[in-house]
């Protein structure tokens, strides 16, 4: 088992000491770092820590925002952790933490909240796109070709 660390600043500018300093006293014995911004997908080195992952270890960060941007991001990616037989644990908010009992709830009840929300969202979509074409609205691009091309073609 291993306590491996993630820590990510979005900017050149901000520094990771702090951040570095607290996982290593929390007994981090790997720290994954980076400077990039959070709203990017393609992050390296949590890339790299997600396929270092092994039964019993446990990932850490100082804030929840430092693993991912927004609430499906970091519920994915704590599902992740948890396939690998592996458990998550944010510093700055206690009650995240996948090896207890508490953060395992957590986690279930904010998972069941985004899905609902991505439901929602997918139902007044359908309804507006419905609306719109009952409206006479067009989707899609604009023909390149006039009709005359069309019919020469």
């Amino acid at each position: 088992m291993a306590i491996i660390g993630y820590a990510r600043v979005s900017t050149q500018d901000q520094h990771l000491t702090g951040q570095l300093e607290a996982l290593t006293a929390a007994g981090a014995t790997t720290i994954f770092r980076e400077k990039i911004s959070g709203a990017r997908a393609d992050r390296p080195q949590l890339g790299k820590l997600m396929a270092s992952l092994k039964a019993g270890d446990v990932v850490l960060v100082t804030k929840l925002d430092r693993l991912g941007r927004s609430t499906r991001e970091l519920l994915d990616l704590i599902e992740r952790i948890g396939k690998a037989d592996a458990s998550f644990r944010s510093l700055g908010d206690p009650l995240w933490d996948t090896s207890s009992s508490q953060g395992r709830l957590l986690s279930t009840l904010l998972a069941a909240i985004a899905e609902f929300e991505r439901d929602l969202i997918k139902e007044r979509t359908g309804e507006g796109r419905k609306r719109a074409q009952a409206a006479g609205v067009k989707f899609g691009r604009k023909p390149k070709l006039s009709d005359y091309q069309r019919k020469e073609a």
